[in-house]
């Protein structure tokens, strides 16, 4: 096994690129160090990207902010401005692990670890982010919802990687939430998870949403009828219940040791209805 630490873009996609055997990308580690550990892949080369320009920087761009590729989760909750901006992305990101993992965790590494169950991803899909992808060729960037294609799974390419997150600027009465259930108080994955993003005009009228869901099918789903249910509304009770069951109707989970079908299938719902009236209530309306 090989570490290169790269100390630009063009040296880490190259070395990415031409490498025929198994790469890995380490930002924060959290993820590639337990596999590591646990025999579960034995790369051929390791790329560390920590040392690449802005890769651990928070920048103010465009009324949103830019998310440096290893920023850590720890940073990103230090940062008052993202947090007033987008707090249900925050939330989400500081519930991945505990304090010592959150010194290194990363949301792009949450993202290209492509778990179905990965926090900061229906928060981010419900804000509309979107990841700079540098390779080989001209760097593309890509609505966050398209990355992951499967449980371990990215449609990234060969010799491509993660650079930034970016979160764009929302207009005002705007707010976002992410929920998730799980079996034991902290330190768990989600069984379920939902993430609202919304904005409400003058009346308390929500003009426009966003609704992802998060460990109900084999990626994090964006439920457009979701949101069709609450736009035009105030969130009112039959708006909630249309809400959730357009969520309950988008899941496709699996049963397993942590959950069943059915046990998925209805939390996804209340989740999303819960997530809904704190982002409602965060963009100023009364629920």
């Amino acid at each position: 096994m090989r570490y290169e630490k790269p100390q630009t873009v063009a040296d880490a996609a190259r070395l990415l690129t031409a490498e025929k055997g198994i790469t890995r990308v380490l930002g924060g580690g959290t993820d590639v160090l337990v596999q590591l550990k646990a025999g579960m892949v034995e790369p051929d080369l390791i790329v560390d990207i920590k040392a690449l320009p802005g890769i651990r920087a928070i920048v103010a761009e465009a009324g949103g902010f830019r998310i440096g590729a290893a920023v850590s989760n720890a940073q990103l909750g230090e940062d008052a401005a993202v947090r007033a901006l987008w707090p249900g992305v925050v939330e989400a990101a500081g519930l991945i692990g505990s304090t010592q993992v959150q010194g290194r965790a990363t949301m792009a590494g949450n993202l290209c670890n492509a778990s179905p169950a990965g926090d900061a991803v229906p928060a981010l899909v419900a804000a509309g982010a979107v990841a700079r992808v540098a390779g080989p060729g001209v760097a593309r960037d890509v609505p966050v919802e398209a990355i992951p294609a499967g449980p371990g799974k990215t449609t990234l390419k060969r010799g491509e990687f993660i650079t930034s997150i970016f979160l764009p600027a929302r207009p005002a009465k705007s707010g976002d939430a992410y929920l998730r259930f799980i079996p034991r108080t902290e330190m768990d994955i989600a069984v379920a998870s939902a993430a609202v993003s919304l904005t409400l005009n003058d009346q308390g009228v929500i003009t426009a949403a966003r609704v992802a869901l998060g460990a109900v099918a084999p990626t994090v789903r964006l439920v457009d009828d979701a949101a069709t249910a609450i736009i035009g509304t105030k969130l009112h009770d039959d708006a909630q219940a249309a809400l959730a069951a357009a969520c309950s109707a988008a899941c496709a989970p699996i049963d397993d040791k942590r959950g069943t079908i059915e046990f998925r299938t209805e939390v996804a719902g209340v989740l999303a209805k819960r997530a809904a009236r704190i982002a409602y209530t965060r963009a100023g309306g009364q629920a």
